[in-house]
């Protein structure tokens, strides 16, 4: 059994942190993500393969995400992966707005991904689930 004191007094998050899940999110056109199924793995979509690494978002950069970059697009599909599972290939980088982005610097494994949803367009507007 772990023991972390400080000060006397034993830290719990300290004993369970290495159970935390940090949550990084990749949005997919339709046809990527199911050929990403076929294969098990991707070098992302084009533009991924033109800058050298496969874009993720944190939860709170993905709206943006999608409005920057995907609002001409329906059947969007939203995957998340453990940041954990990822190192030390995932690098946090500064881009849009000076924000910190994170960068993945190899295929993405189907075996990486956490959880999949579809972004369904309703009357233009994507409907994203109340964590977003």
């Amino acid at each position: 059994m772990l023991k972390i004191v400080i000060s006397g007094k034993l830290d719990l998050f300290a004993k369970f942190r290495h159970l935390a899940l940090m949550l990084i999110f990749k949005i997919f056109r339709k046809d990527e993500w199911l050929d990403f199924k076929a294969l098990g793995k991707t070098e992302g979509a084009p533009i991924d393969v033109a800058d050298g690494f496969i874009h993720f978002s944190k939860a709170g950069q993905v709206q943006e995400t999608v409005e920057k970059h995907f609002k001409d697009e329906k059947d969007l599909i939203l995957v998340s992966c453990n940041v954990g599972d990822l190192e030390p290939d995932l690098k946090w980088e500064v881009s849009r707005g000076g924000d910190l982005f994170p960068h993945l610097y190899r295929k993405l494994l189907l075996k990486d991904i956490i959880s999949q949803i579809e972004i369904p367009k309703i009357d233009g507007v994507y409907k994203f689930p109340d964590i977003f």
